[in-house]
């Protein structure tokens, strides 16, 4: 933990007026509201760490090789700027950075990897508005659409991305799908299942799916029915039944059910049927793609999933690896959605100036630049220098989320915790081992927290 100087200071008109000649470029929020949090548009939040002294600390989840990354890709601002970033990552980020916050030992900026536990802190006024450090409006040219709406609480926005993670990616074989006459631009889902209908037809299912993860089996299928939520009823309905205020029930929930029965349930199209979709470790999934021949052919996963391919495949993913974007839905929501997540930088010093510059600098789109070339990082920024990606994969993933419509955060990330890593995991293993739609929604509708 990062020593602290421990010198209480108050909020008061002097250093709010201070700041505010610092910021004078910057823009508001067009829907800021006074009602979000205590850092009003008057006040500013502090920590007990010691302002202008071109030190700010930050608090993360990552470390090893990504800590690395990080670090290099502050290397030129710190030379440039003079301030010594102090990074310190704990893997036990959401326990950590709340009890220090409660202690009065609160970081400069804190790295979220989803946005509850930012919100649960702005909500107790300890994380100051972005709006009043950042310019909102430029941010919201160059983000991918949905992020700033992620961090909102009562008209604010207390978080910016550093880094992004997409979801909405499906993974195929080269050589083997172009083969066997799959196609690589999909106008819908409808469009999709045509095509892989014609895979099925010649002996070969077109879908791998792997769901096994040990205790935390069937997340995977909670990624499947967030995908399918956005693309039957859209992100308003997502963000509803993300807060419960309509029932994981709902019936818009369950036509979502519906369609992802079809593509998992349906005769013949997933490789080994139910019993290998729960028992094959989500890592495996694809790698009966790459066998001779092939025993499917299509997987839906994350960005991270080339680090679960074989060997030989990694070493060469241009020519080995091709990705789609998962399309939407003809009937259903009228755009293209993405599902993922990121890492989000929340600021604690309010009127610190050193620690707005570097907030400035990490939810810019010129950060990122060291990370990204060596691989596993994607800017949340449409503007950022594709150039700085390692291989044309990659590019291309970049240019999928850029294109995207609207963004949302996984759902399991954001209900809380009895539901999201817990009844909402459980009770899709029971869906898929027989268990009806309804049966599934409304076991987990009944597990929510009453308060």
């Amino acid at each position: 933990m990062a020593q602290v100087h421990r010198r209480r200071r108050l909020v008061a008109m002097g250093g709010a007026i201070l700041t505010t000649t610092l910021l004078s470029a910057c823009l508001q929020n067009p829907n800021a509201s006074d009602g979000g949090g205590a850092a009003g548009l008057n006040g500013y939040v502090d920590n007990t760490q010691k302002d202008g002294d071109k030190v700010v600390t930050i608090l993360g989840a990552f470390g090893g090789d990504e800590k690395k990354a990080f670090e290099a890709s502050l290397a030129e601002f710190e030379k440039s700027s003079g301030i010594d970033i102090q990074y310190t990552d704990d893997n036990n980020f959401t326990t950590i950075v709340k009890t220090r916050v409660t202690a009065g030992d609160a970081p400069d900026i804190a790295l979220f990897p989803q946005p509850g536990g930012l919100i649960e802190l702005a909500e107790a006024g300890k994380i100051q508005p972005i709006d009043s450090v950042l310019d909102y409006d430029a941010l919201a040219t160059t983000l991918v659409p949905g992020f700033l709406e992620s961090t909102r609480y009562k008209g604010r926005s207390y978080g910016a991305p550093m880094r992004m993670a997409v979801k909405s990616i499906v993974w195929y074989p080269k050589p083997a799908w172009t083969e066997a006459g799959g196609k690589t631009e999909f106008t819908s889902l409808q469009d999709l299942a045509k095509n892989t209908d014609e895979i099925k037809g010649k002996g070969t299912a077109p879908w791998c799916m792997g769901w096994g993860s040990d205790a935390a089996t069937g997340w995977v299928g909670t990624d499947w029915i967030e995908e399918m939520v956005l693309r039957v009823s859209g992100p308003d309905v997502y963000d509803q039944w993300v807060s419960h205020k309509i029932p994981f029930n709902d019936p818009q929930i369950l036509k979502a059910f519906a369609e992802f029965g079809k593509l998992a349930k349906g005769d013949g199209n997933v490789f080994g049927g139910a019993a290998n979709i729960i028992n094959t470790k989500f890592g495996d999934a694809m790698t009966p793609a790459f066998q001779d021949p092939p025993k499917c052919y299509l997987m839906r996963q994350g960005n991270f999933a080339t680090g679960f391919l074989p060997k030989d495949v990694q070493a060469d993913l241009d020519n080995k690896v091709g990705i789609f974007v998962f399309p939407p839905l003809d009937g259903g929501y009228g755009g293209q959605p993405i599902l993922g997540g990121g890492d989000l930088a929340a600021q604690f010093n309010g009127n610190d100036p050193d620690t707005i510059e570097v907030m400035k600098f990490l939810t810019s789109d010129k950060f990122g630049g060291p990370w990204a070339k060596v691989g596993g990082w994607l800017s949340p920024h449409k503007t950022f220098d594709a150039t700085n990606y390692p291989n044309e994969l990659t590019k291309q993933m970049a240019e999928i989320v850029s294109s995207a419509d609207v963004f949302r955060f996984d759902a399991s990330d954001l209900m809380p915790k009895e539901v999201g890593s817990g009844t909402f995991w459980t009770e899709m293993v029971k869906w898929m081992n027989g268990a009806s739609d309804e049966e599934t929604a409304t076991a987990i509708e009944n597990s929510w927290p009453k308060s």
